[in-house]
């Protein structure tokens, strides 16, 4: 009996020219999306970040008033590796980020205020695939993300924020969901993956951390091997793999 064929990834849409990041923590992004980033905006596209916590609870040794600041600086060092200056804190509170109405509406209101084509998020469900279970902040933040892609272009929705003068924007055509395990599209990540082991390495302190591996041996090893995994069904290239929603 043949194994079935597994099926290739498809290209990432170019018809855009601006995107919205929207995660939970620092250095969620740089954790696989940040050589797509890179390539985007070498192309002239422009790509903003927002995050709903500061990523305050995110290292055992330092009290979360130390590690919050820090932590911005981290993630606005490693955006500009990849050419992204708008860098937003939604300031939910790392760790127990509740999906609900709350979190749409903040999400919602960023997605007025940048008015992307393009939305990505990370991985909203349960697990990473098998028994590799998946954190309380992911999951909230890129449901809300999901459905505040909706919210942001209906006036009824969150009317308060027309009032604060931010209009309803109907113009998000997709949302890109990184880290899924059922991707279904790739940007090829050659010409960005020596930017995105820098971007990852500017999360020198939380990466302390977290191994005793070298920094920069932990981050090229971890991203080369995220990029040849994707690039197996992208035609051998090195790739950032996404789940797509058409909206």
């Amino acid at each position: 009996m043949t194994e079935p064929e597994t099926s290739q990834l498809k290209p990432m849409p170019t018809d855009w020219r601006r995107a919205l990041a929207v995660v939970a923590h620092p250095d969620d992004l740089e954790y696989g999306c940040a050589a797509a980033v890179a390539a985007w905006t070498d192309d002239g596209r422009e790509v903003g970040y927002v995050l709903a916590t500061r990523g305050e609870a995110g290292i055992d040794t330092l009290d979360p008033a130390e590690c919050g600041p820090l932590r911005e600086r981290e993630q606005r060092a490693s955006a500009a590796v990849v050419g992204v200056t708008a860098v937003e804190f939604l300031d939910h509170r790392d760790g127990v980020v509740e999906y609900g109405a709350a979190l749409r509406r903040d999400i919602a209101a960023a997605i007025r205020r940048h008015r992307p084509e393009l939305v990505i998020t990370l991985n909203h469900r349960d697990t990473w695939g098998g028994a590799a279970w998946n954190t309380p902040d992911h999951v909230a933040v890129g449901r809300a993300t999901l459905d505040a892609a909706a919210d942001a272009g209906n006036r009824w929705i969150f009317p308060e924020l027309a009032e604060r003068g931010l209009e309803p924007w109907n113009g998000v055509r997709w949302v890109a969901v990184a880290g899924s395990v059922s991707p279904t599209h790739a940007v090829d990540a050659t010409p960005g993956l020596e930017r995105a082991v820098r971007s990852l390495l500017e999360h020198r302190t939380y990466i302390k951390a977290l191994t005793d591996e070298d920094p920069e041996k932990y981050a090229r090893d971890f991203l080369t091997a995220t990029a040849t995994a994707s690039g197996e069904r992208f035609g051998g290239r090195p790739a950032v793999a996404f789940e797509l929603f058409a909206r």
